[in-house]
């Protein structure tokens, strides 16, 4: 079993212009890699450059970001789902293979193994000492950064709803990109904390989240402890198997489709071996996944 964690260079930011590795392949470079790890992972954990380095801008408040900085944010996105959870509610027993329970989560088919992770709260020091929370508060705000494909609680669009229950596929559909909402194939809540147990987690179950072939109860779980992870009392995150990464995905296979049909670049690959036909292989593959996840 594998899973890959992916840090994808979505898009230019001012992080990269100043460390001077900004080049004009990244999305060639980001088709190649994203492809590949497709066809020999189990499932994908995508962290997007731009969500990473606004957390530690607007979040952290961090003025000069550095690589330790973003990789701090990461080891912790990391941390909050596979640090030691219990097995069942009530158990007393931690969990003895939780890639696989993440796999038997979040991954029901194979076509579909793209897994986002948000956290809630993140914050600097400072503001922490300044701060209370509340489980009915942090998982509010989680589901609506769910639902409208928010990577951090800052900036939140309150306005998107899930599509009524009531519509038929097709208008569904319809409302879905008018609203932008993201529709989840399956979606994981670890908690941990002080009084975890009186957390209410109804709002993740519901129906019109998730798409239509899997029943809410198989598309949502949730793994609890009390203990306090990092710095907070209480904390919550979520890895969401969802079209959060469709429009920055099929951007980026778009620009590299657009550079590679006027052969842009492509010696500079062709001599390390890397041929035409890996490039069509590798887009076929990913403009599949953007189709697939699109449809649901």
């Amino acid at each position: 079993m594998e899973i890959w964690t992916a840090f994808v260079l979505l898009s230019k930011t001012r992080f990269w212009e100043q460390l001077g590795i900004w080049v004009i392949v990244q999305n060639y470079n980001s088709v190649l890699t994203l492809s590949h790890l497709y066809r020999s992972s189990d499932a994908l954990l995508v962290h997007e450059n731009d969500a990473v380095h606004k957390i530690c801008a607007k979040l952290m408040n961090i003025k000069q970001i550095s690589f330790s900085d973003i990789n701090q944010v990461l080891a912790h996105q990391l941390g909050s789902v596979f640090q030691p959870t219990y097995s069942v509610e009530g158990s007393c027993h931690y969990r003895r293979n939780p890639l696989g329970d993440l796999m038997e989560n979040l991954v029901p088919h194979p076509e579909f193994k793209m897994l986002g992770i948000r956290n809630i709260p993140q914050m600097s020091e400072n503001s922490l000492a300044y701060s209370t929370f509340t489980w009915a508060g942090l998982l509010k705000h989680l589901r609506q950064m769910l639902i409208s494909n928010s990577k951090l609680e800052e900036g939140i669009d309150w306005q998107v709803r899930p599509p009524l229950s009531g519509l038929p596929t097709l208008g569904k559909v319809s409302l879905n990109r008018e609203l932008h909402f993201n529709t989840s194939i399956a979606n994981l809540v670890i908690l941990r904390g002080k009084d975890v147990h009186s957390a209410d987690l109804g709002g993740f179950k519901d129906p019109a989240l998730y798409t239509s072939w899997l029943e809410p109860i198989h598309a949502f779980n949730v793994w609890k402890t009390q203990r306090a992870f990092s710095k907070y009392e209480k904390s919550a995150a979520l890895v969401s198997n969802s079209q959060f990464l469709l429009k920055p995905l099929d951007t980026i296979v778009g620009k590299a489709w657009n550079m590679f049909a006027s052969k842009a670049y492509i010696h500079q690959y062709t001599k390390f071996g890397i041929e035409e036909e890996d490039f069509l292989d590798s887009f076929a593959l990913l403009e599949q996944v953007v189709a697939s996840y699109c449809n649901l």
